[in-house]
């Protein structure tokens, strides 16, 4: 792209484009960054640089970019049927067929599937059939949420809500009532001395704690994403997991597990609950379902509430594009490339233990405090030359280090004091050693840079 192109892209951005998440003052000091192809693992940007996508988009375009398969199945449904509703008894063949698809993926008892457009939609639409099937079972009075500090469920004023982080709510005014935050497993944020599987156990009685005070008959459910991803990468003890969702069948709640990140194969499964044996009763997806290369979020329903929602009347919910056809197109064809490439047992058996090699090599790096893990998705503590005392309030260090890592030629994301990654599933090993490369280069400039 000519400079004086960009030039005008970024001052066309700034006069009529505002960002998600993102602070605008800061990003016009130096302008936008704009992305102008993809391909693999790689994208280019504004200025022809090559970088590592050492984030998969938004933890979301996990064949990568470039995938020939979605293009030419959502072109083939674009010229046969671009769009029509699913409202008032119609439906579309890619939208029924991709139901049926996930309910064969999906832990066995989840075999109905509403469609959206995006994870936060997903989860509205959880809380949604969540109130519906209490109140057709004469037990309106289930409202209350239990989810966890820093959970990310999305950012509609429910979905926000259930998300546990100071950032999406003091600008909102939120959280609304009826929304009760649990302990993360997050040990090293609170800087505890206890041990994982020791803290996540005191994280359980906490959580029991808070669910014995609040009623078990006024709390409806539980929602848990197996692994939190944009609250930093928090991979919790499996004994946490199962201990979880033991507290939902032992008070009688439903138990909603958040797979919009964790989804098709990012953790070497299709999903985490097949993995962690979390049977959930509600099940919501978004991200991978499509790779990113078009909008979808998917709430799963197990049969006991379908049943329960079906006789129920008219369930008036939904969105104009929920099932949209060319969307269903590209889940397909992206759901097909996966299993055709085996890219789930890739992640398990090749490049998920090999990144995780590499990124828990960088433990004792002087820049490193803590390192967490999972699959093909990870993230790093940071500290300063001082070390962890050297910390101040607010220092963001994951924020300036991820900055480094996009000059040394690597894509990740800044969460508070960590940097975040989760490449595409078809990054190769020679690849993952290009993103390490590149990362310990940032992390070796950081603390020179004190």
């Amino acid at each position: 792209m000519a400079v004086s192109v960009v030039d005008q892209l970024r001052e066309s951005d700034k006069a009529f484009h505002l960002h998600p998440f993102t602070d605008h003052a800061d990003m016009y000091k130096t302008g936008t960054h704009i992305v102008h192809s993809g391909e693999g693992i790689y994208v280019v940007d504004e200025t022809g640089k090559k970088l590592i996508d050492g984030l998969a988009g938004l933890w979301c375009v996990n064949v990568g970019y470039g995938c020939s398969e979605i293009v030419e199945a959502v072109t083939k449904q674009m010229n046969t049927l671009a769009f029509y509703p699913s409202f008032f008894n119609s439906t579309t063949e890619p939208t029924i067929m991709l139901s049926e698809k996930l309910a064969k993926l999906a832990p066995k008892r989840l075999n109905r599937t509403f469609f959206s457009n995006s994870g936060s939609e997903a989860n509205e639409t959880a809380l949604k059939a969540i109130r519906a099937y209490y109140k057709l079972k004469g037990e309106e009075g289930r409202q209350k949420i239990i989810c966890r500090k820093f959970a990310y469920h999305g950012v509609t004023m429910a979905t926000a809500s259930l998300t546990g982080l100071a950032n999406c709510h003091g600008l909102f005014s939120l959280p609304l009532s009826g929304y009760f935050h649990a302990p993360a497993p997050y040990p090293y944020f609170e800087n505890s001395p206890m041990d994982e599987e020791s803290y996540g156990q005191w994280c359980i009685e906490e959580t029991e704690k808070l669910i014995l005070a609040e009623d078990p008959k006024t709390i409806a459910a539980i929602f848990c994403e197996p692994i939190q991803g944009a609250g930093g990468v928090i991979v919790p003890p499996v004994s946490y997991l199962k201990a979880l969702r033991g507290l939902a069948r032992k008070y009688d709640l439903l138990f909603v597990a958040d797979e919009v990140i964790s989804g098709f194969g990012r953790l070497g499964d299709w999903f985490a609950s097949n993995l962690f044996d979390l049977d959930p009763d509600i099940m919501t997806m978004a991200k991978g379902i499509t790779s990113g290369y078009l909008p979808m979020g998917a709430t799963m329903i197990s049969d006991e509430m379908a049943e329960v929602l079906i006789k129920g009347g008219n369930f008036a919910h939904g969105f104009t594009y929920s099932g949209h056809p060319s969307v269903a197109a590209a889940a397909l064809a992206n759901i097909e490339y996966i299993s055709k490439h085996k890219l789930v047992e890739y992640v398990r058996d090749e490049v998920g233990p090999y990144f995780q090699k590499k990124l828990w090599a960088l433990k004792d790096h002087a820049a490193v405090g803590n390192v967490r893990g999972y699959g093909l998705i990870g993230a790093l503590e940071l500290v300063p030359i001082g070390g962890r005392q050297a910390i101040v309030p607010n220092s963001n260090i994951g924020l300036k280090a991820a900055g480094i890592c996009r000059e040394e030629g690597v894509i990740v994301r800044g969460i508070r004091d960590a940097i975040a990654m989760s490449p595409p599933l078809v990054i190769t090993k020679a690849e993952i050693d290009a993103m390490f490369a590149g990362i310990e280069r940032a992390l070796d400039r950081h603390l020179a840079n004190g």
